[in-house]
């Protein structure tokens, strides 16, 4: 993903909005195969000539690989550097966090499209730790493509504000609403917002 001061790439669309500033389902699909696999195997061993040590060998198999599932869906993303890009690719990239069922850390700087974590992934499943901060402001088009002019997308930053809940909209406009400058919260106000992290994962 391309951040902040990075060239632009040829074939780069002036139309995407910038915000500067695990398992997938290949994996679940061998989560499952194995699993029938080792069906297959505990049947062939319940039959005629059942020797227990290859049963219970079958068994601790298909129990690993249900743990390995039960595992991914535990898995932490952490947040520590985050200054934002492409507002579409991050929504992807949070739909896939919260599909998959991690929780996310921000243990850092989270400025622009890395916020809209908080309206995609669900704040249940987020917590902060006291390096956290997020930063806010408008959307805008890629500079390389304005002459290092900062030009607003107005349609982008009303799509960005939809996704964030009413506690991070509430403090936005408590703060006077989002403009170009970055607004950033940390601390026990953004303690207010978003759960404090459990001490074992600082």
């Amino acid at each position: 993903m391309r951040r902040a001061g990075s060239r632009v790439q040829k074939g780069e669309n002036l139309s995407r909005p910038v915000l500067q500033g695990g398992y997938g389902a290949g994996r679940a699909r061998q989560i499952f195969a194995g699993l029938r696999s080792h069906d297959r195997t505990a049947y062939r061993a319940l039959g005629p000539g059942l020797h227990p040590f290859n049963f219970f060998l079958s068994v601790v198999c298909a129990g690993s690989v249900i743990a390995g599932a039960a595992g991914a869906a535990l898995a932490d993303y952490r947040i520590r550097k985050d200054y934002g890009g492409f507002i579409d690719q991050y929504k992807l990239k949070y739909a896939a966090i919260r599909d998959r069922g991690e929780r996310v850390i921000i243990d850092g700087v989270c400025n622009s499209a890395c916020t809209l974590v908080l309206g995609i992934v669900p704040l249940s499943r987020i917590c902060v730790t006291p390096r956290a901060s997020l930063g806010f402001h408008t959307a805008h088009f890629d500079t390389s493509y304005t002459f290092g002019i900062k030009v607003t997308n107005y349609w982008a930053t009303a799509d960005m504000l939809a996704y964030y809940p009413e506690t991070v909209k509430k403090w936005i406009d408590r703060h006077g609403g989002l403009s170009a400058d970055m607004k950033t919260v940390n601390g026990p106000e953004l303690r207010a917002i978003v759960d404090p992290c459990p001490k074992e994962v600082f």
